[in-house]
């Protein structure tokens, strides 16, 4: 639909939201276009800190899919991931249609200190996000069991945190029809 790299180039708060965040290369894009089903829909890169701006997906007019910029490390001049950031920071605290935040961590590394950080602040300015793990096709069942089990420990005691984790897999297409489900309810919640 479009790229904002400003406040003023947001979409109008006109339909609900939901927007995909994560360190970076945590596979976001990969994410989004075995989502949705389409390839090229969000540019994929192996290269950390290619998203730069908050990218608007419209999903047939019911509710659209904001992909914003990775965190962690980028391979970006440090004032330009700074802007990304502020705007990120801003788009999170005063987008009222914003529905829920799925915060994206790879199955592999479970939660990292960056991933915390981003946590408090979400709980700090009262936004749902959801855990998705992402590249879970990379784990036994037992190991992927045992990240998800110790994943919610660590939600618990988060007032924002929404206490249940989808395991997906962009490559095997697992965990998918989980997530669509999941974004679908906030179609019908603010319609109805």
């Amino acid at each position: 639909m479009k790229g904002a790299v400003d406040l003023q180039g947001l979409p109008p708060a006109d339909m609900p939201e939901v927007a995909f965040w994560g360190r970076s290369n945590v596979g976001k894009s990969s994410l989004i276009n075995a989502l949705t089903n389409r390839r090229q829909l969000a540019r994929a890169s192996g290269e950390p800190g290619r998203t730069r701006e908050l990218n608007f997906f419209n999903l047939g007019g019911e509710i659209r899919l904001v992909d914003l910029p990775g965190y962690g490390f980028a391979k970006a001049p440090k004032k330009t991931a700074q802007v990304w950031t502020r705007l990120t920071e801003a788009f999170l605290k005063g987008r009222p249609n914003l529905k829920r935040v799925y915060l994206l961590v790879d199955a592999r590394h479970g939660l990292k200190q960056t991933d915390t950080v981003m946590m408090d602040g979400l709980d700090e300015a009262a936004v749902s996000y959801q855990i998705v793990l992402t590249k879970a096709d990379k784990l036994k069942t037992a190991e992927q069991d045992r990240i998800t089990a110790t994943t919610l420990g660590q939600l618990a005691k988060r007032p924002a945190a929404y206490p249940e984790i989808i395991a997906t897999s962009s490559t095997k297409k697992t965990g998918l029809d989980d997530l669509r489900d999941a974004i679908a309810a906030f179609t019908t919640e603010f319609s109805g």
